[in-house]
């Protein structure tokens, strides 16, 4: 019980993430940009997103009991901050190269972390691997975009 507000501070800062990414949506811009066919629908969005934060937020309070502030726990809040400017990046300036930068350094940070989780506690290894496959599917869309629409 007496690391239960840890766990409180760990879904904050993920809340807050994606409180953040949230003041950049799809508009105008986006809607009319050239999709692949692989492109999601924006609904599935909310809920993928609600997800993966709390896997996050999950695995980084498990790894925090086993160590306190690590050089793991600096990763995760760094590909956090990663995390929330893509859609800032994407969305709020249309920069769908720029957002790709992003995105990959972004997906790097999470395969680096998802390797210091896993040594640390394998549970919080796993719990980060569909983070890591829903950031590498979104490259490859924010890729494809970009490549579809080079006017953007």
């Amino acid at each position: 019980m007496r690391r239960l507000p840890s766990l409180l501070v760990f879904l904050v800062l993920t809340l807050a993430a994606g409180w953040t990414a949230s003041l950049s949506l799809p508009d105008a811009w986006y809607a009319g940009l050239q999709k692949p066919a692989f492109n999601p629908p924006n609904w599935i969005f909310p809920p993928v997103w609600t997800v993966l934060y709390a896997l996050m937020a999950f695995s980084a309070w498990r790894v925090w009991k086993r160590g306190g502030l690590t050089a793991a726990i600096v990763l995760w809040v760094v590909q956090l901050l990663f995390n929330a400017a893509w859609m800032w990046l994407f969305f709020g300036l249309h920069r769908p190269e720029a957002a790709l930068l992003d995105i990959l350094i972004l997906l790097v940070l999470i395969v680096m972390l998802t390797y210091m989780f896993w040594r640390r506690d394998r549970l919080a290894g796993i719990l980060l691997v569909p983070y890591v496959v829903w950031v590498a599917y979104a490259a490859l869309v924010n890729y494809t975009l970009w490549q579809l629409n080079p006017a953007a």
